[in-house]
């Protein structure tokens, strides 16, 4: 089996803080990968040590068969990121950006075009081509902004909180959109706190305070844990955590 991303015991530590510890996990190419956990359990740390702009105090990794350490160049080539502020350039139109986006990862010409009117049909841009992006809805920004992601076809998206602030509809067709990537053979890890969200991805990990306490498919969490649903899962291992630490302290 092909492992689009593929970690063991990987820690980072700033000072005396643990911010990720032994992390251990791998992620088949082609899967739509949830990456859940609070705020500060360590997400955003192991998804930059994951894009080769961070190093691991220790561990391995490799991301779409590239070692995190010794080549992470060719992991930013590989990659399309996607951040939950849009960024992209709002006195461009949605044809201009897309443009861009593809000049910075060098297509020409002839490929821009081409790959260019793909991402349009894709992310369901048509109608909206000639519009400027500072004008759009928080749905339409969402999807020019995984557009410019996909612009040069990297077989691996990372997608942070892509739907923070989108209403439901829009999430919806967001969604519709990353299964259609995925069923071409893009393998894409998306972090939300939308528990309904979660529940679309083929894998699950959940992290707790740096450390990986759940990993699987959403029906293989829910089993393990006896819970009908991702949210009711996530909010028992939080409290059963916040109650070990209560006990702890008195």
């Amino acid at each position: 089996m092909e492992w689009a991303i593929e970690v063991r015991d990987l820690s980072k530590v700033f000072d005396r803080y643990t911010a990720v510890e032994r992390l251990s996990f791998k992620v088949p190419a082609g899967k739509i990968f949830g990456f859940l956990g609070p705020n500060g359990s360590g997400k955003s740390t192991t998804i930059r040590m994951l894009c080769g702009i961070m190093r691991p105090s220790s561990g391995t990794g490799t991301v779409m068969g590239h070692d995190i350490v010794t080549d992470p160049e060719k992991i930013k080539q590989n990659i399309g990121y996607m951040s939950q502020k849009f960024s992209l350039y709002e006195d461009l139109t949605v044809e201009e950006n897309l443009n861009f986006f593809g000049g910075i990862y060098g297509l020409k010409k002839q490929e821009l075009a081409q790959r260019r009117d793909e991402v349009l049909e894709t992310a369901l841009l048509g109608a909206k081509r000639k519009s400027l992006a500072g004008i759009l809805s928080g749905g339409w920004k969402q999807r020019l902004a995984l557009g410019c992601a996909i612009i040069h076809k990297p077989p691996l998206l990372i997608l942070d909180e892509p739907t923070a602030g989108v209403d439901p509809v829009s999430r919806r067709v967001f969604w519709d959109i990353l299964r259609g990537l995925s069923s071409r053979g893009f393998t894409i890890l998306v972090t939300t706190h939308y528990m309904d969200e979660a529940e679309h991805c083929d894998l699950v990990a959940i992290m707790y305070q740096g450390v990986l306490e759940g990993f699987g498919s959403p029906a293989e969490l829910k089993q393990h844990w006896n819970e009908a649903t991702l949210e009711n899962v996530f909010i028992a291992m939080v409290q059963t955590h916040r109650s070990l630490s209560e006990e702890a302290s008195v």
